[in-house]
């Protein structure tokens, strides 16, 4: 949805604890001994070691998940486009990359504000205060019960977590999420709210 109440508020509402669903924005994987060396001639910027994340320049991600293994996030600024062309542009060649197709596979939601921690304290076991999960931290923990992907691609002014989970467990998992960001005055909001 891109707004659910008035856009101002929803804005000023990032910052405090909100809930975005990015699911319809394109993401996809890549596995595969020369993943890194596909992805730095397609001119991504890659995290150092597994379970970091780094954002790019032009609004999308990369989370690296293990030693051969990618994820890409998308951007809002330009819709998912990049990341959906590379997903396009892939073929099966002689060099060890494999696409791995998250778009049905993988829901996409965004949690940001002052209370993130807080929030996915009541969902998860794993520390995500900022001194044990910096920005640029990936956990692949369980929240909810289910098999989350938390992202932390956060910045000073602005807290946010990435979660990624299974796509047949959105609504749940949304609903698990509002449910524990009640006590910080969480709500939902559209994505025009990050434009």
């Amino acid at each position: 949805m891109t707004c659910y109440n008035d856009p101002q508020q929803e804005r000023q509402q990032l910052g405090q604890c909100a809930l975005l669903d990015l699911t319809p924005l394109a993401r996809v994987g890549l596995r595969g001994r020369q993943a890194a060396d596909y992805l730095n001639a397609r001119q991504y910027q890659l995290p150092q070691a597994p379970n970091q994340a780094l954002g790019q320049s032009d609004g999308s991600a990369i989370l690296r998940l293990s030693q051969t293994e990618y994820f890409l996030l998308g951007s809002l600024g330009d819709l998912g486009q990049r990341i959906r062309a590379e997903e396009s542009a892939w073929s099966l060649s002689d060099e060890s990359v494999y696409l791995l197709p998250r778009q049905d596979s993988h829901a996409w939601l965004l949690l940001t504000g002052n209370h993130v921690a807080e929030v996915m304290a009541k969902l998860c076991g794993v520390d995500l205060r900022a001194e044990a999960f910096p920005p640029g931290s990936v956990a692949q923990t369980s929240a909810a019960r289910i098999n989350v992907i938390v992202a932390n691609l956060g910045s000073e002014p602005l807290p946010c977590f990435h979660l990624l989970c299974d796509r047949a467990s959105l609504n749940y998992f949304w609903d698990a999420v509002l449910d524990a960001m009640e006590e910080f005055g969480g709500i939902p909001v559209g994505i025009d709210a990050l434009r």
